[in-house]
């Protein structure tokens, strides 16, 4: 059996077939990964898998919310930075793109993926996003809040272009330039 070099090999059974689905899923797709390809690369038994994990809906919807808690965590320390908006979005954005795995948003691709047969899938989607807009939201001015659904509507075609192999550098220039004149527009 091979050990994959994205985990801990000596964390808990739980943690290593979360960190292995959400490897797989990502990089292959959820409905294109099997129960058993997650648990040849946690290096788990069945049984133990199917403890932690009845089923495979229970399994990514878990896989989601720690993507969440964990992208959420690493974006709300980008925007924490003292820089102006101007500068930290598209710098959190382009160093995620420059991740050597990048194939888009979890959230967005799961929610294609499965949208229709898993609604809460798409709730948790949706409820990532909300979180994001809030960050950004954050950022902004009393005033300047009702831009936040036009930011996010950036942020969200800069992710989608650069998935879909548009040269990051140019997304980014594309996305500081219209970032730019929603921010001087007036509010």
């Amino acid at each position: 059996m091979l050990t994959p070099l994205y985990f801990n090999p000596d964390a808990a059974a739980r943690d290593r077939v979360l960190t292995a689905a959400q490897h797989l899923f990502y990089q292959h797709g959820i409905r294109a990964t099997g129960i058993d390809s997650v648990i040849a690369a946690a290096g788990v038994t069945k049984v133990t898998f199917y403890r932690h994990f009845p089923a495979k809906n229970q399994l990514i919807l878990a896989v989601l919310a720690q993507s969440h808690q964990r992208w959420m965590a690493g974006f709300r320390q980008a925007m924490a930075e003292p820089a102006p908006l101007l500068e930290t979005l598209p710098a959190a954005l382009h160093s995620w793109f420059a991740e050597a795995d990048y194939r888009g948003c979890a959230f967005i691709n799961a929610s294609a993926e499965l949208g229709d047969s898993q609604p809460e899938v798409s709730a948790q989607a949706r409820e990532h996003k909300r979180e994001m807009a809030q960050a950004i939201a954050d950022r902004l001015a009393a005033d300047e809040r009702a831009k936040t659904g036009q930011i996010m509507l950036l942020a969200e075609g800069a992710i989608v272009q650069v998935q879909l192999g548009e040269a990051r550098e140019a997304v980014i220039a594309d996305l500081r330039a219209a970032l730019a004149a929603v921010l001087q527009r007036g509010a």
